[in-house]
């Protein structure tokens, strides 16, 4: 599998609404905000173009959880403010690395502000959907994140991460399912580690 930087895209192509217009720095910090948890099928498409499913299980703040569907054999957790790559097909130990080396850290964060300085250097509206780019603005050096969102509710259809190597990944979304029970231990990087069911 290819070496994980981070998932880039969240997207569900559905029909906006005729009245979309473009959604506020500050209205979309207070809908991040508002993310508990949520889980969704997604398919990535990798910088090389390869394709992969599985499904993706997120809790606010700070934990994330990529389960690959055969014949990847692979897992990516996030918690703890650390990035676990889990390769099935290998028996090395997982690949970690820091959350806030990836942009993918400023959805996780507590509280997400959209509006600080720096941090948001792309704000465009394509007719359908608000785009979004942001960087750390401590660290712009780690890349950036294209967050596209809809109105009408205002749902979070796609992120595109672009890493300092010049990588972008894509993962399309489906069948979102918000504010459903996640046990912590499913992120849980030791206990995946020690192999617990």
């Amino acid at each position: 599998m290819k070496s994980f930087v981070a998932p880039a895209a969240l997207a569900a192509f559905v029909s906006a609404p005729a009245n979309a217009e473009q959604i506020s720095l500050g209205d979309l910090s207070t809908y991040l905000n508002s993310m508990s948890t949520v889980q969704a099928g997604f398919t990535q498409i990798s910088d090389d173009g390869s394709v992969q499913t599985g499904t993706l299980y997120i809790r606010r703040p700070g934990r994330m959880r990529f389960e690959y569907n055969p014949p990847e054999k692979a897992l990516v957790l996030v918690s703890n403010n650390s990035v676990a790559i889990f390769d099935g097909r290998s028996n090395q130990p997982p690949e970690v690395y820091p959350l806030k080396r990836t942009p993918l850290s400023i959805i996780l964060a507590d509280q997400v502000n959209l509006g600080q300085a720096n941090m948001v250097v792309g704000h465009d509206f394509d007719g359908t959907a608000t785009i979004v780019t942001a960087q750390d603005p401590e660290n712009p050096e780690i890349g950036n994140i294209q967050l596209k969102f809809t109105a009408n509710p205002v749902e979070l259809r796609q992120w595109v991460i672009n890493d300092s190597a010049g990588s972008q990944t894509t993962v399309i979304l489906g069948d979102t399912k918000a504010d459903v029970p996640l046990r912590n231990r499913i992120f849980d990087i030791d206990r995946e580690r020690r192999g617990a069911n």
